[in-house]
């Protein structure tokens, strides 16, 4: 006998299909649920817990400094820089030593334009130090005698008229 080769084919060669040999799906059982269905543990504590949770924010992100929202003006920092000072001594060593009241008076002596802001920083410290002078005592150098010369040349004959023998006892 002849050998007869395998074949994936199942039944017999030109075997009609009909409505009759085609099986129709048959509705499944419904089954029983029995326990809590796979997962329970997380879609039940978010069924449960309806109160908003809390987010942890990154403390590495953003300052917690405030930031002022509006452009702050010179006035502003000269106000915030105010010194308040323990004795007129001091307010006035400090006017003294100033440099910018220093290069607005040279800008002025040598006649060159200053800015209406500087010119009244320049009129308000300068009232100032003559008010602290007047307070302290002292005399401007413009109240000053200018007869230094004459003084000098008297000091020198007095020095000159003084008998050392007046002294030695």
């Amino acid at each position: 006998m002849a050998r007869q080769k395998k074949s994936r084919k199942v039944g017999k060669i030109g075997v009609s299909k009909t409505s009759s040999n085609v099986r129709k799906p048959t509705e499944k059982r419904v089954k029983k649920h029995l326990g809590k269905p796979a997962g329970s543990r997380n879609s039940e504590s978010l069924t449960v817990q309806q109160a908003p949770v809390k987010v942890n924010k990154d403390p590495r992100h953003g300052s917690k400094k405030p930031v002022s929202l509006v452009a702050e003006t010179k006035e502003q920092h000269s106000a915030e820089k105010k010194v308040k000072y323990f004795s007129p001594t001091q307010e006035l060593a400090a006017i003294e030593q100033d440099d910018r009241l220093a290069t607005l008076l040279d800008k002025i002596d040598l006649g060159k334009k200053i800015t209406k802001e500087d010119q009244q920083f320049v009129d308000k410290t300068l009232a100032r130090h003559k008010i602290l002078c007047d307070m302290l005592g002292l005399k401007g150098e413009a109240e000053k005698p200018s007869a230094e010369p004459e003084q000098q040349a008297d000091l020198y004959s007095q020095f000159e008229a003084i008998d050392i023998n007046d002294f030695k006892d």
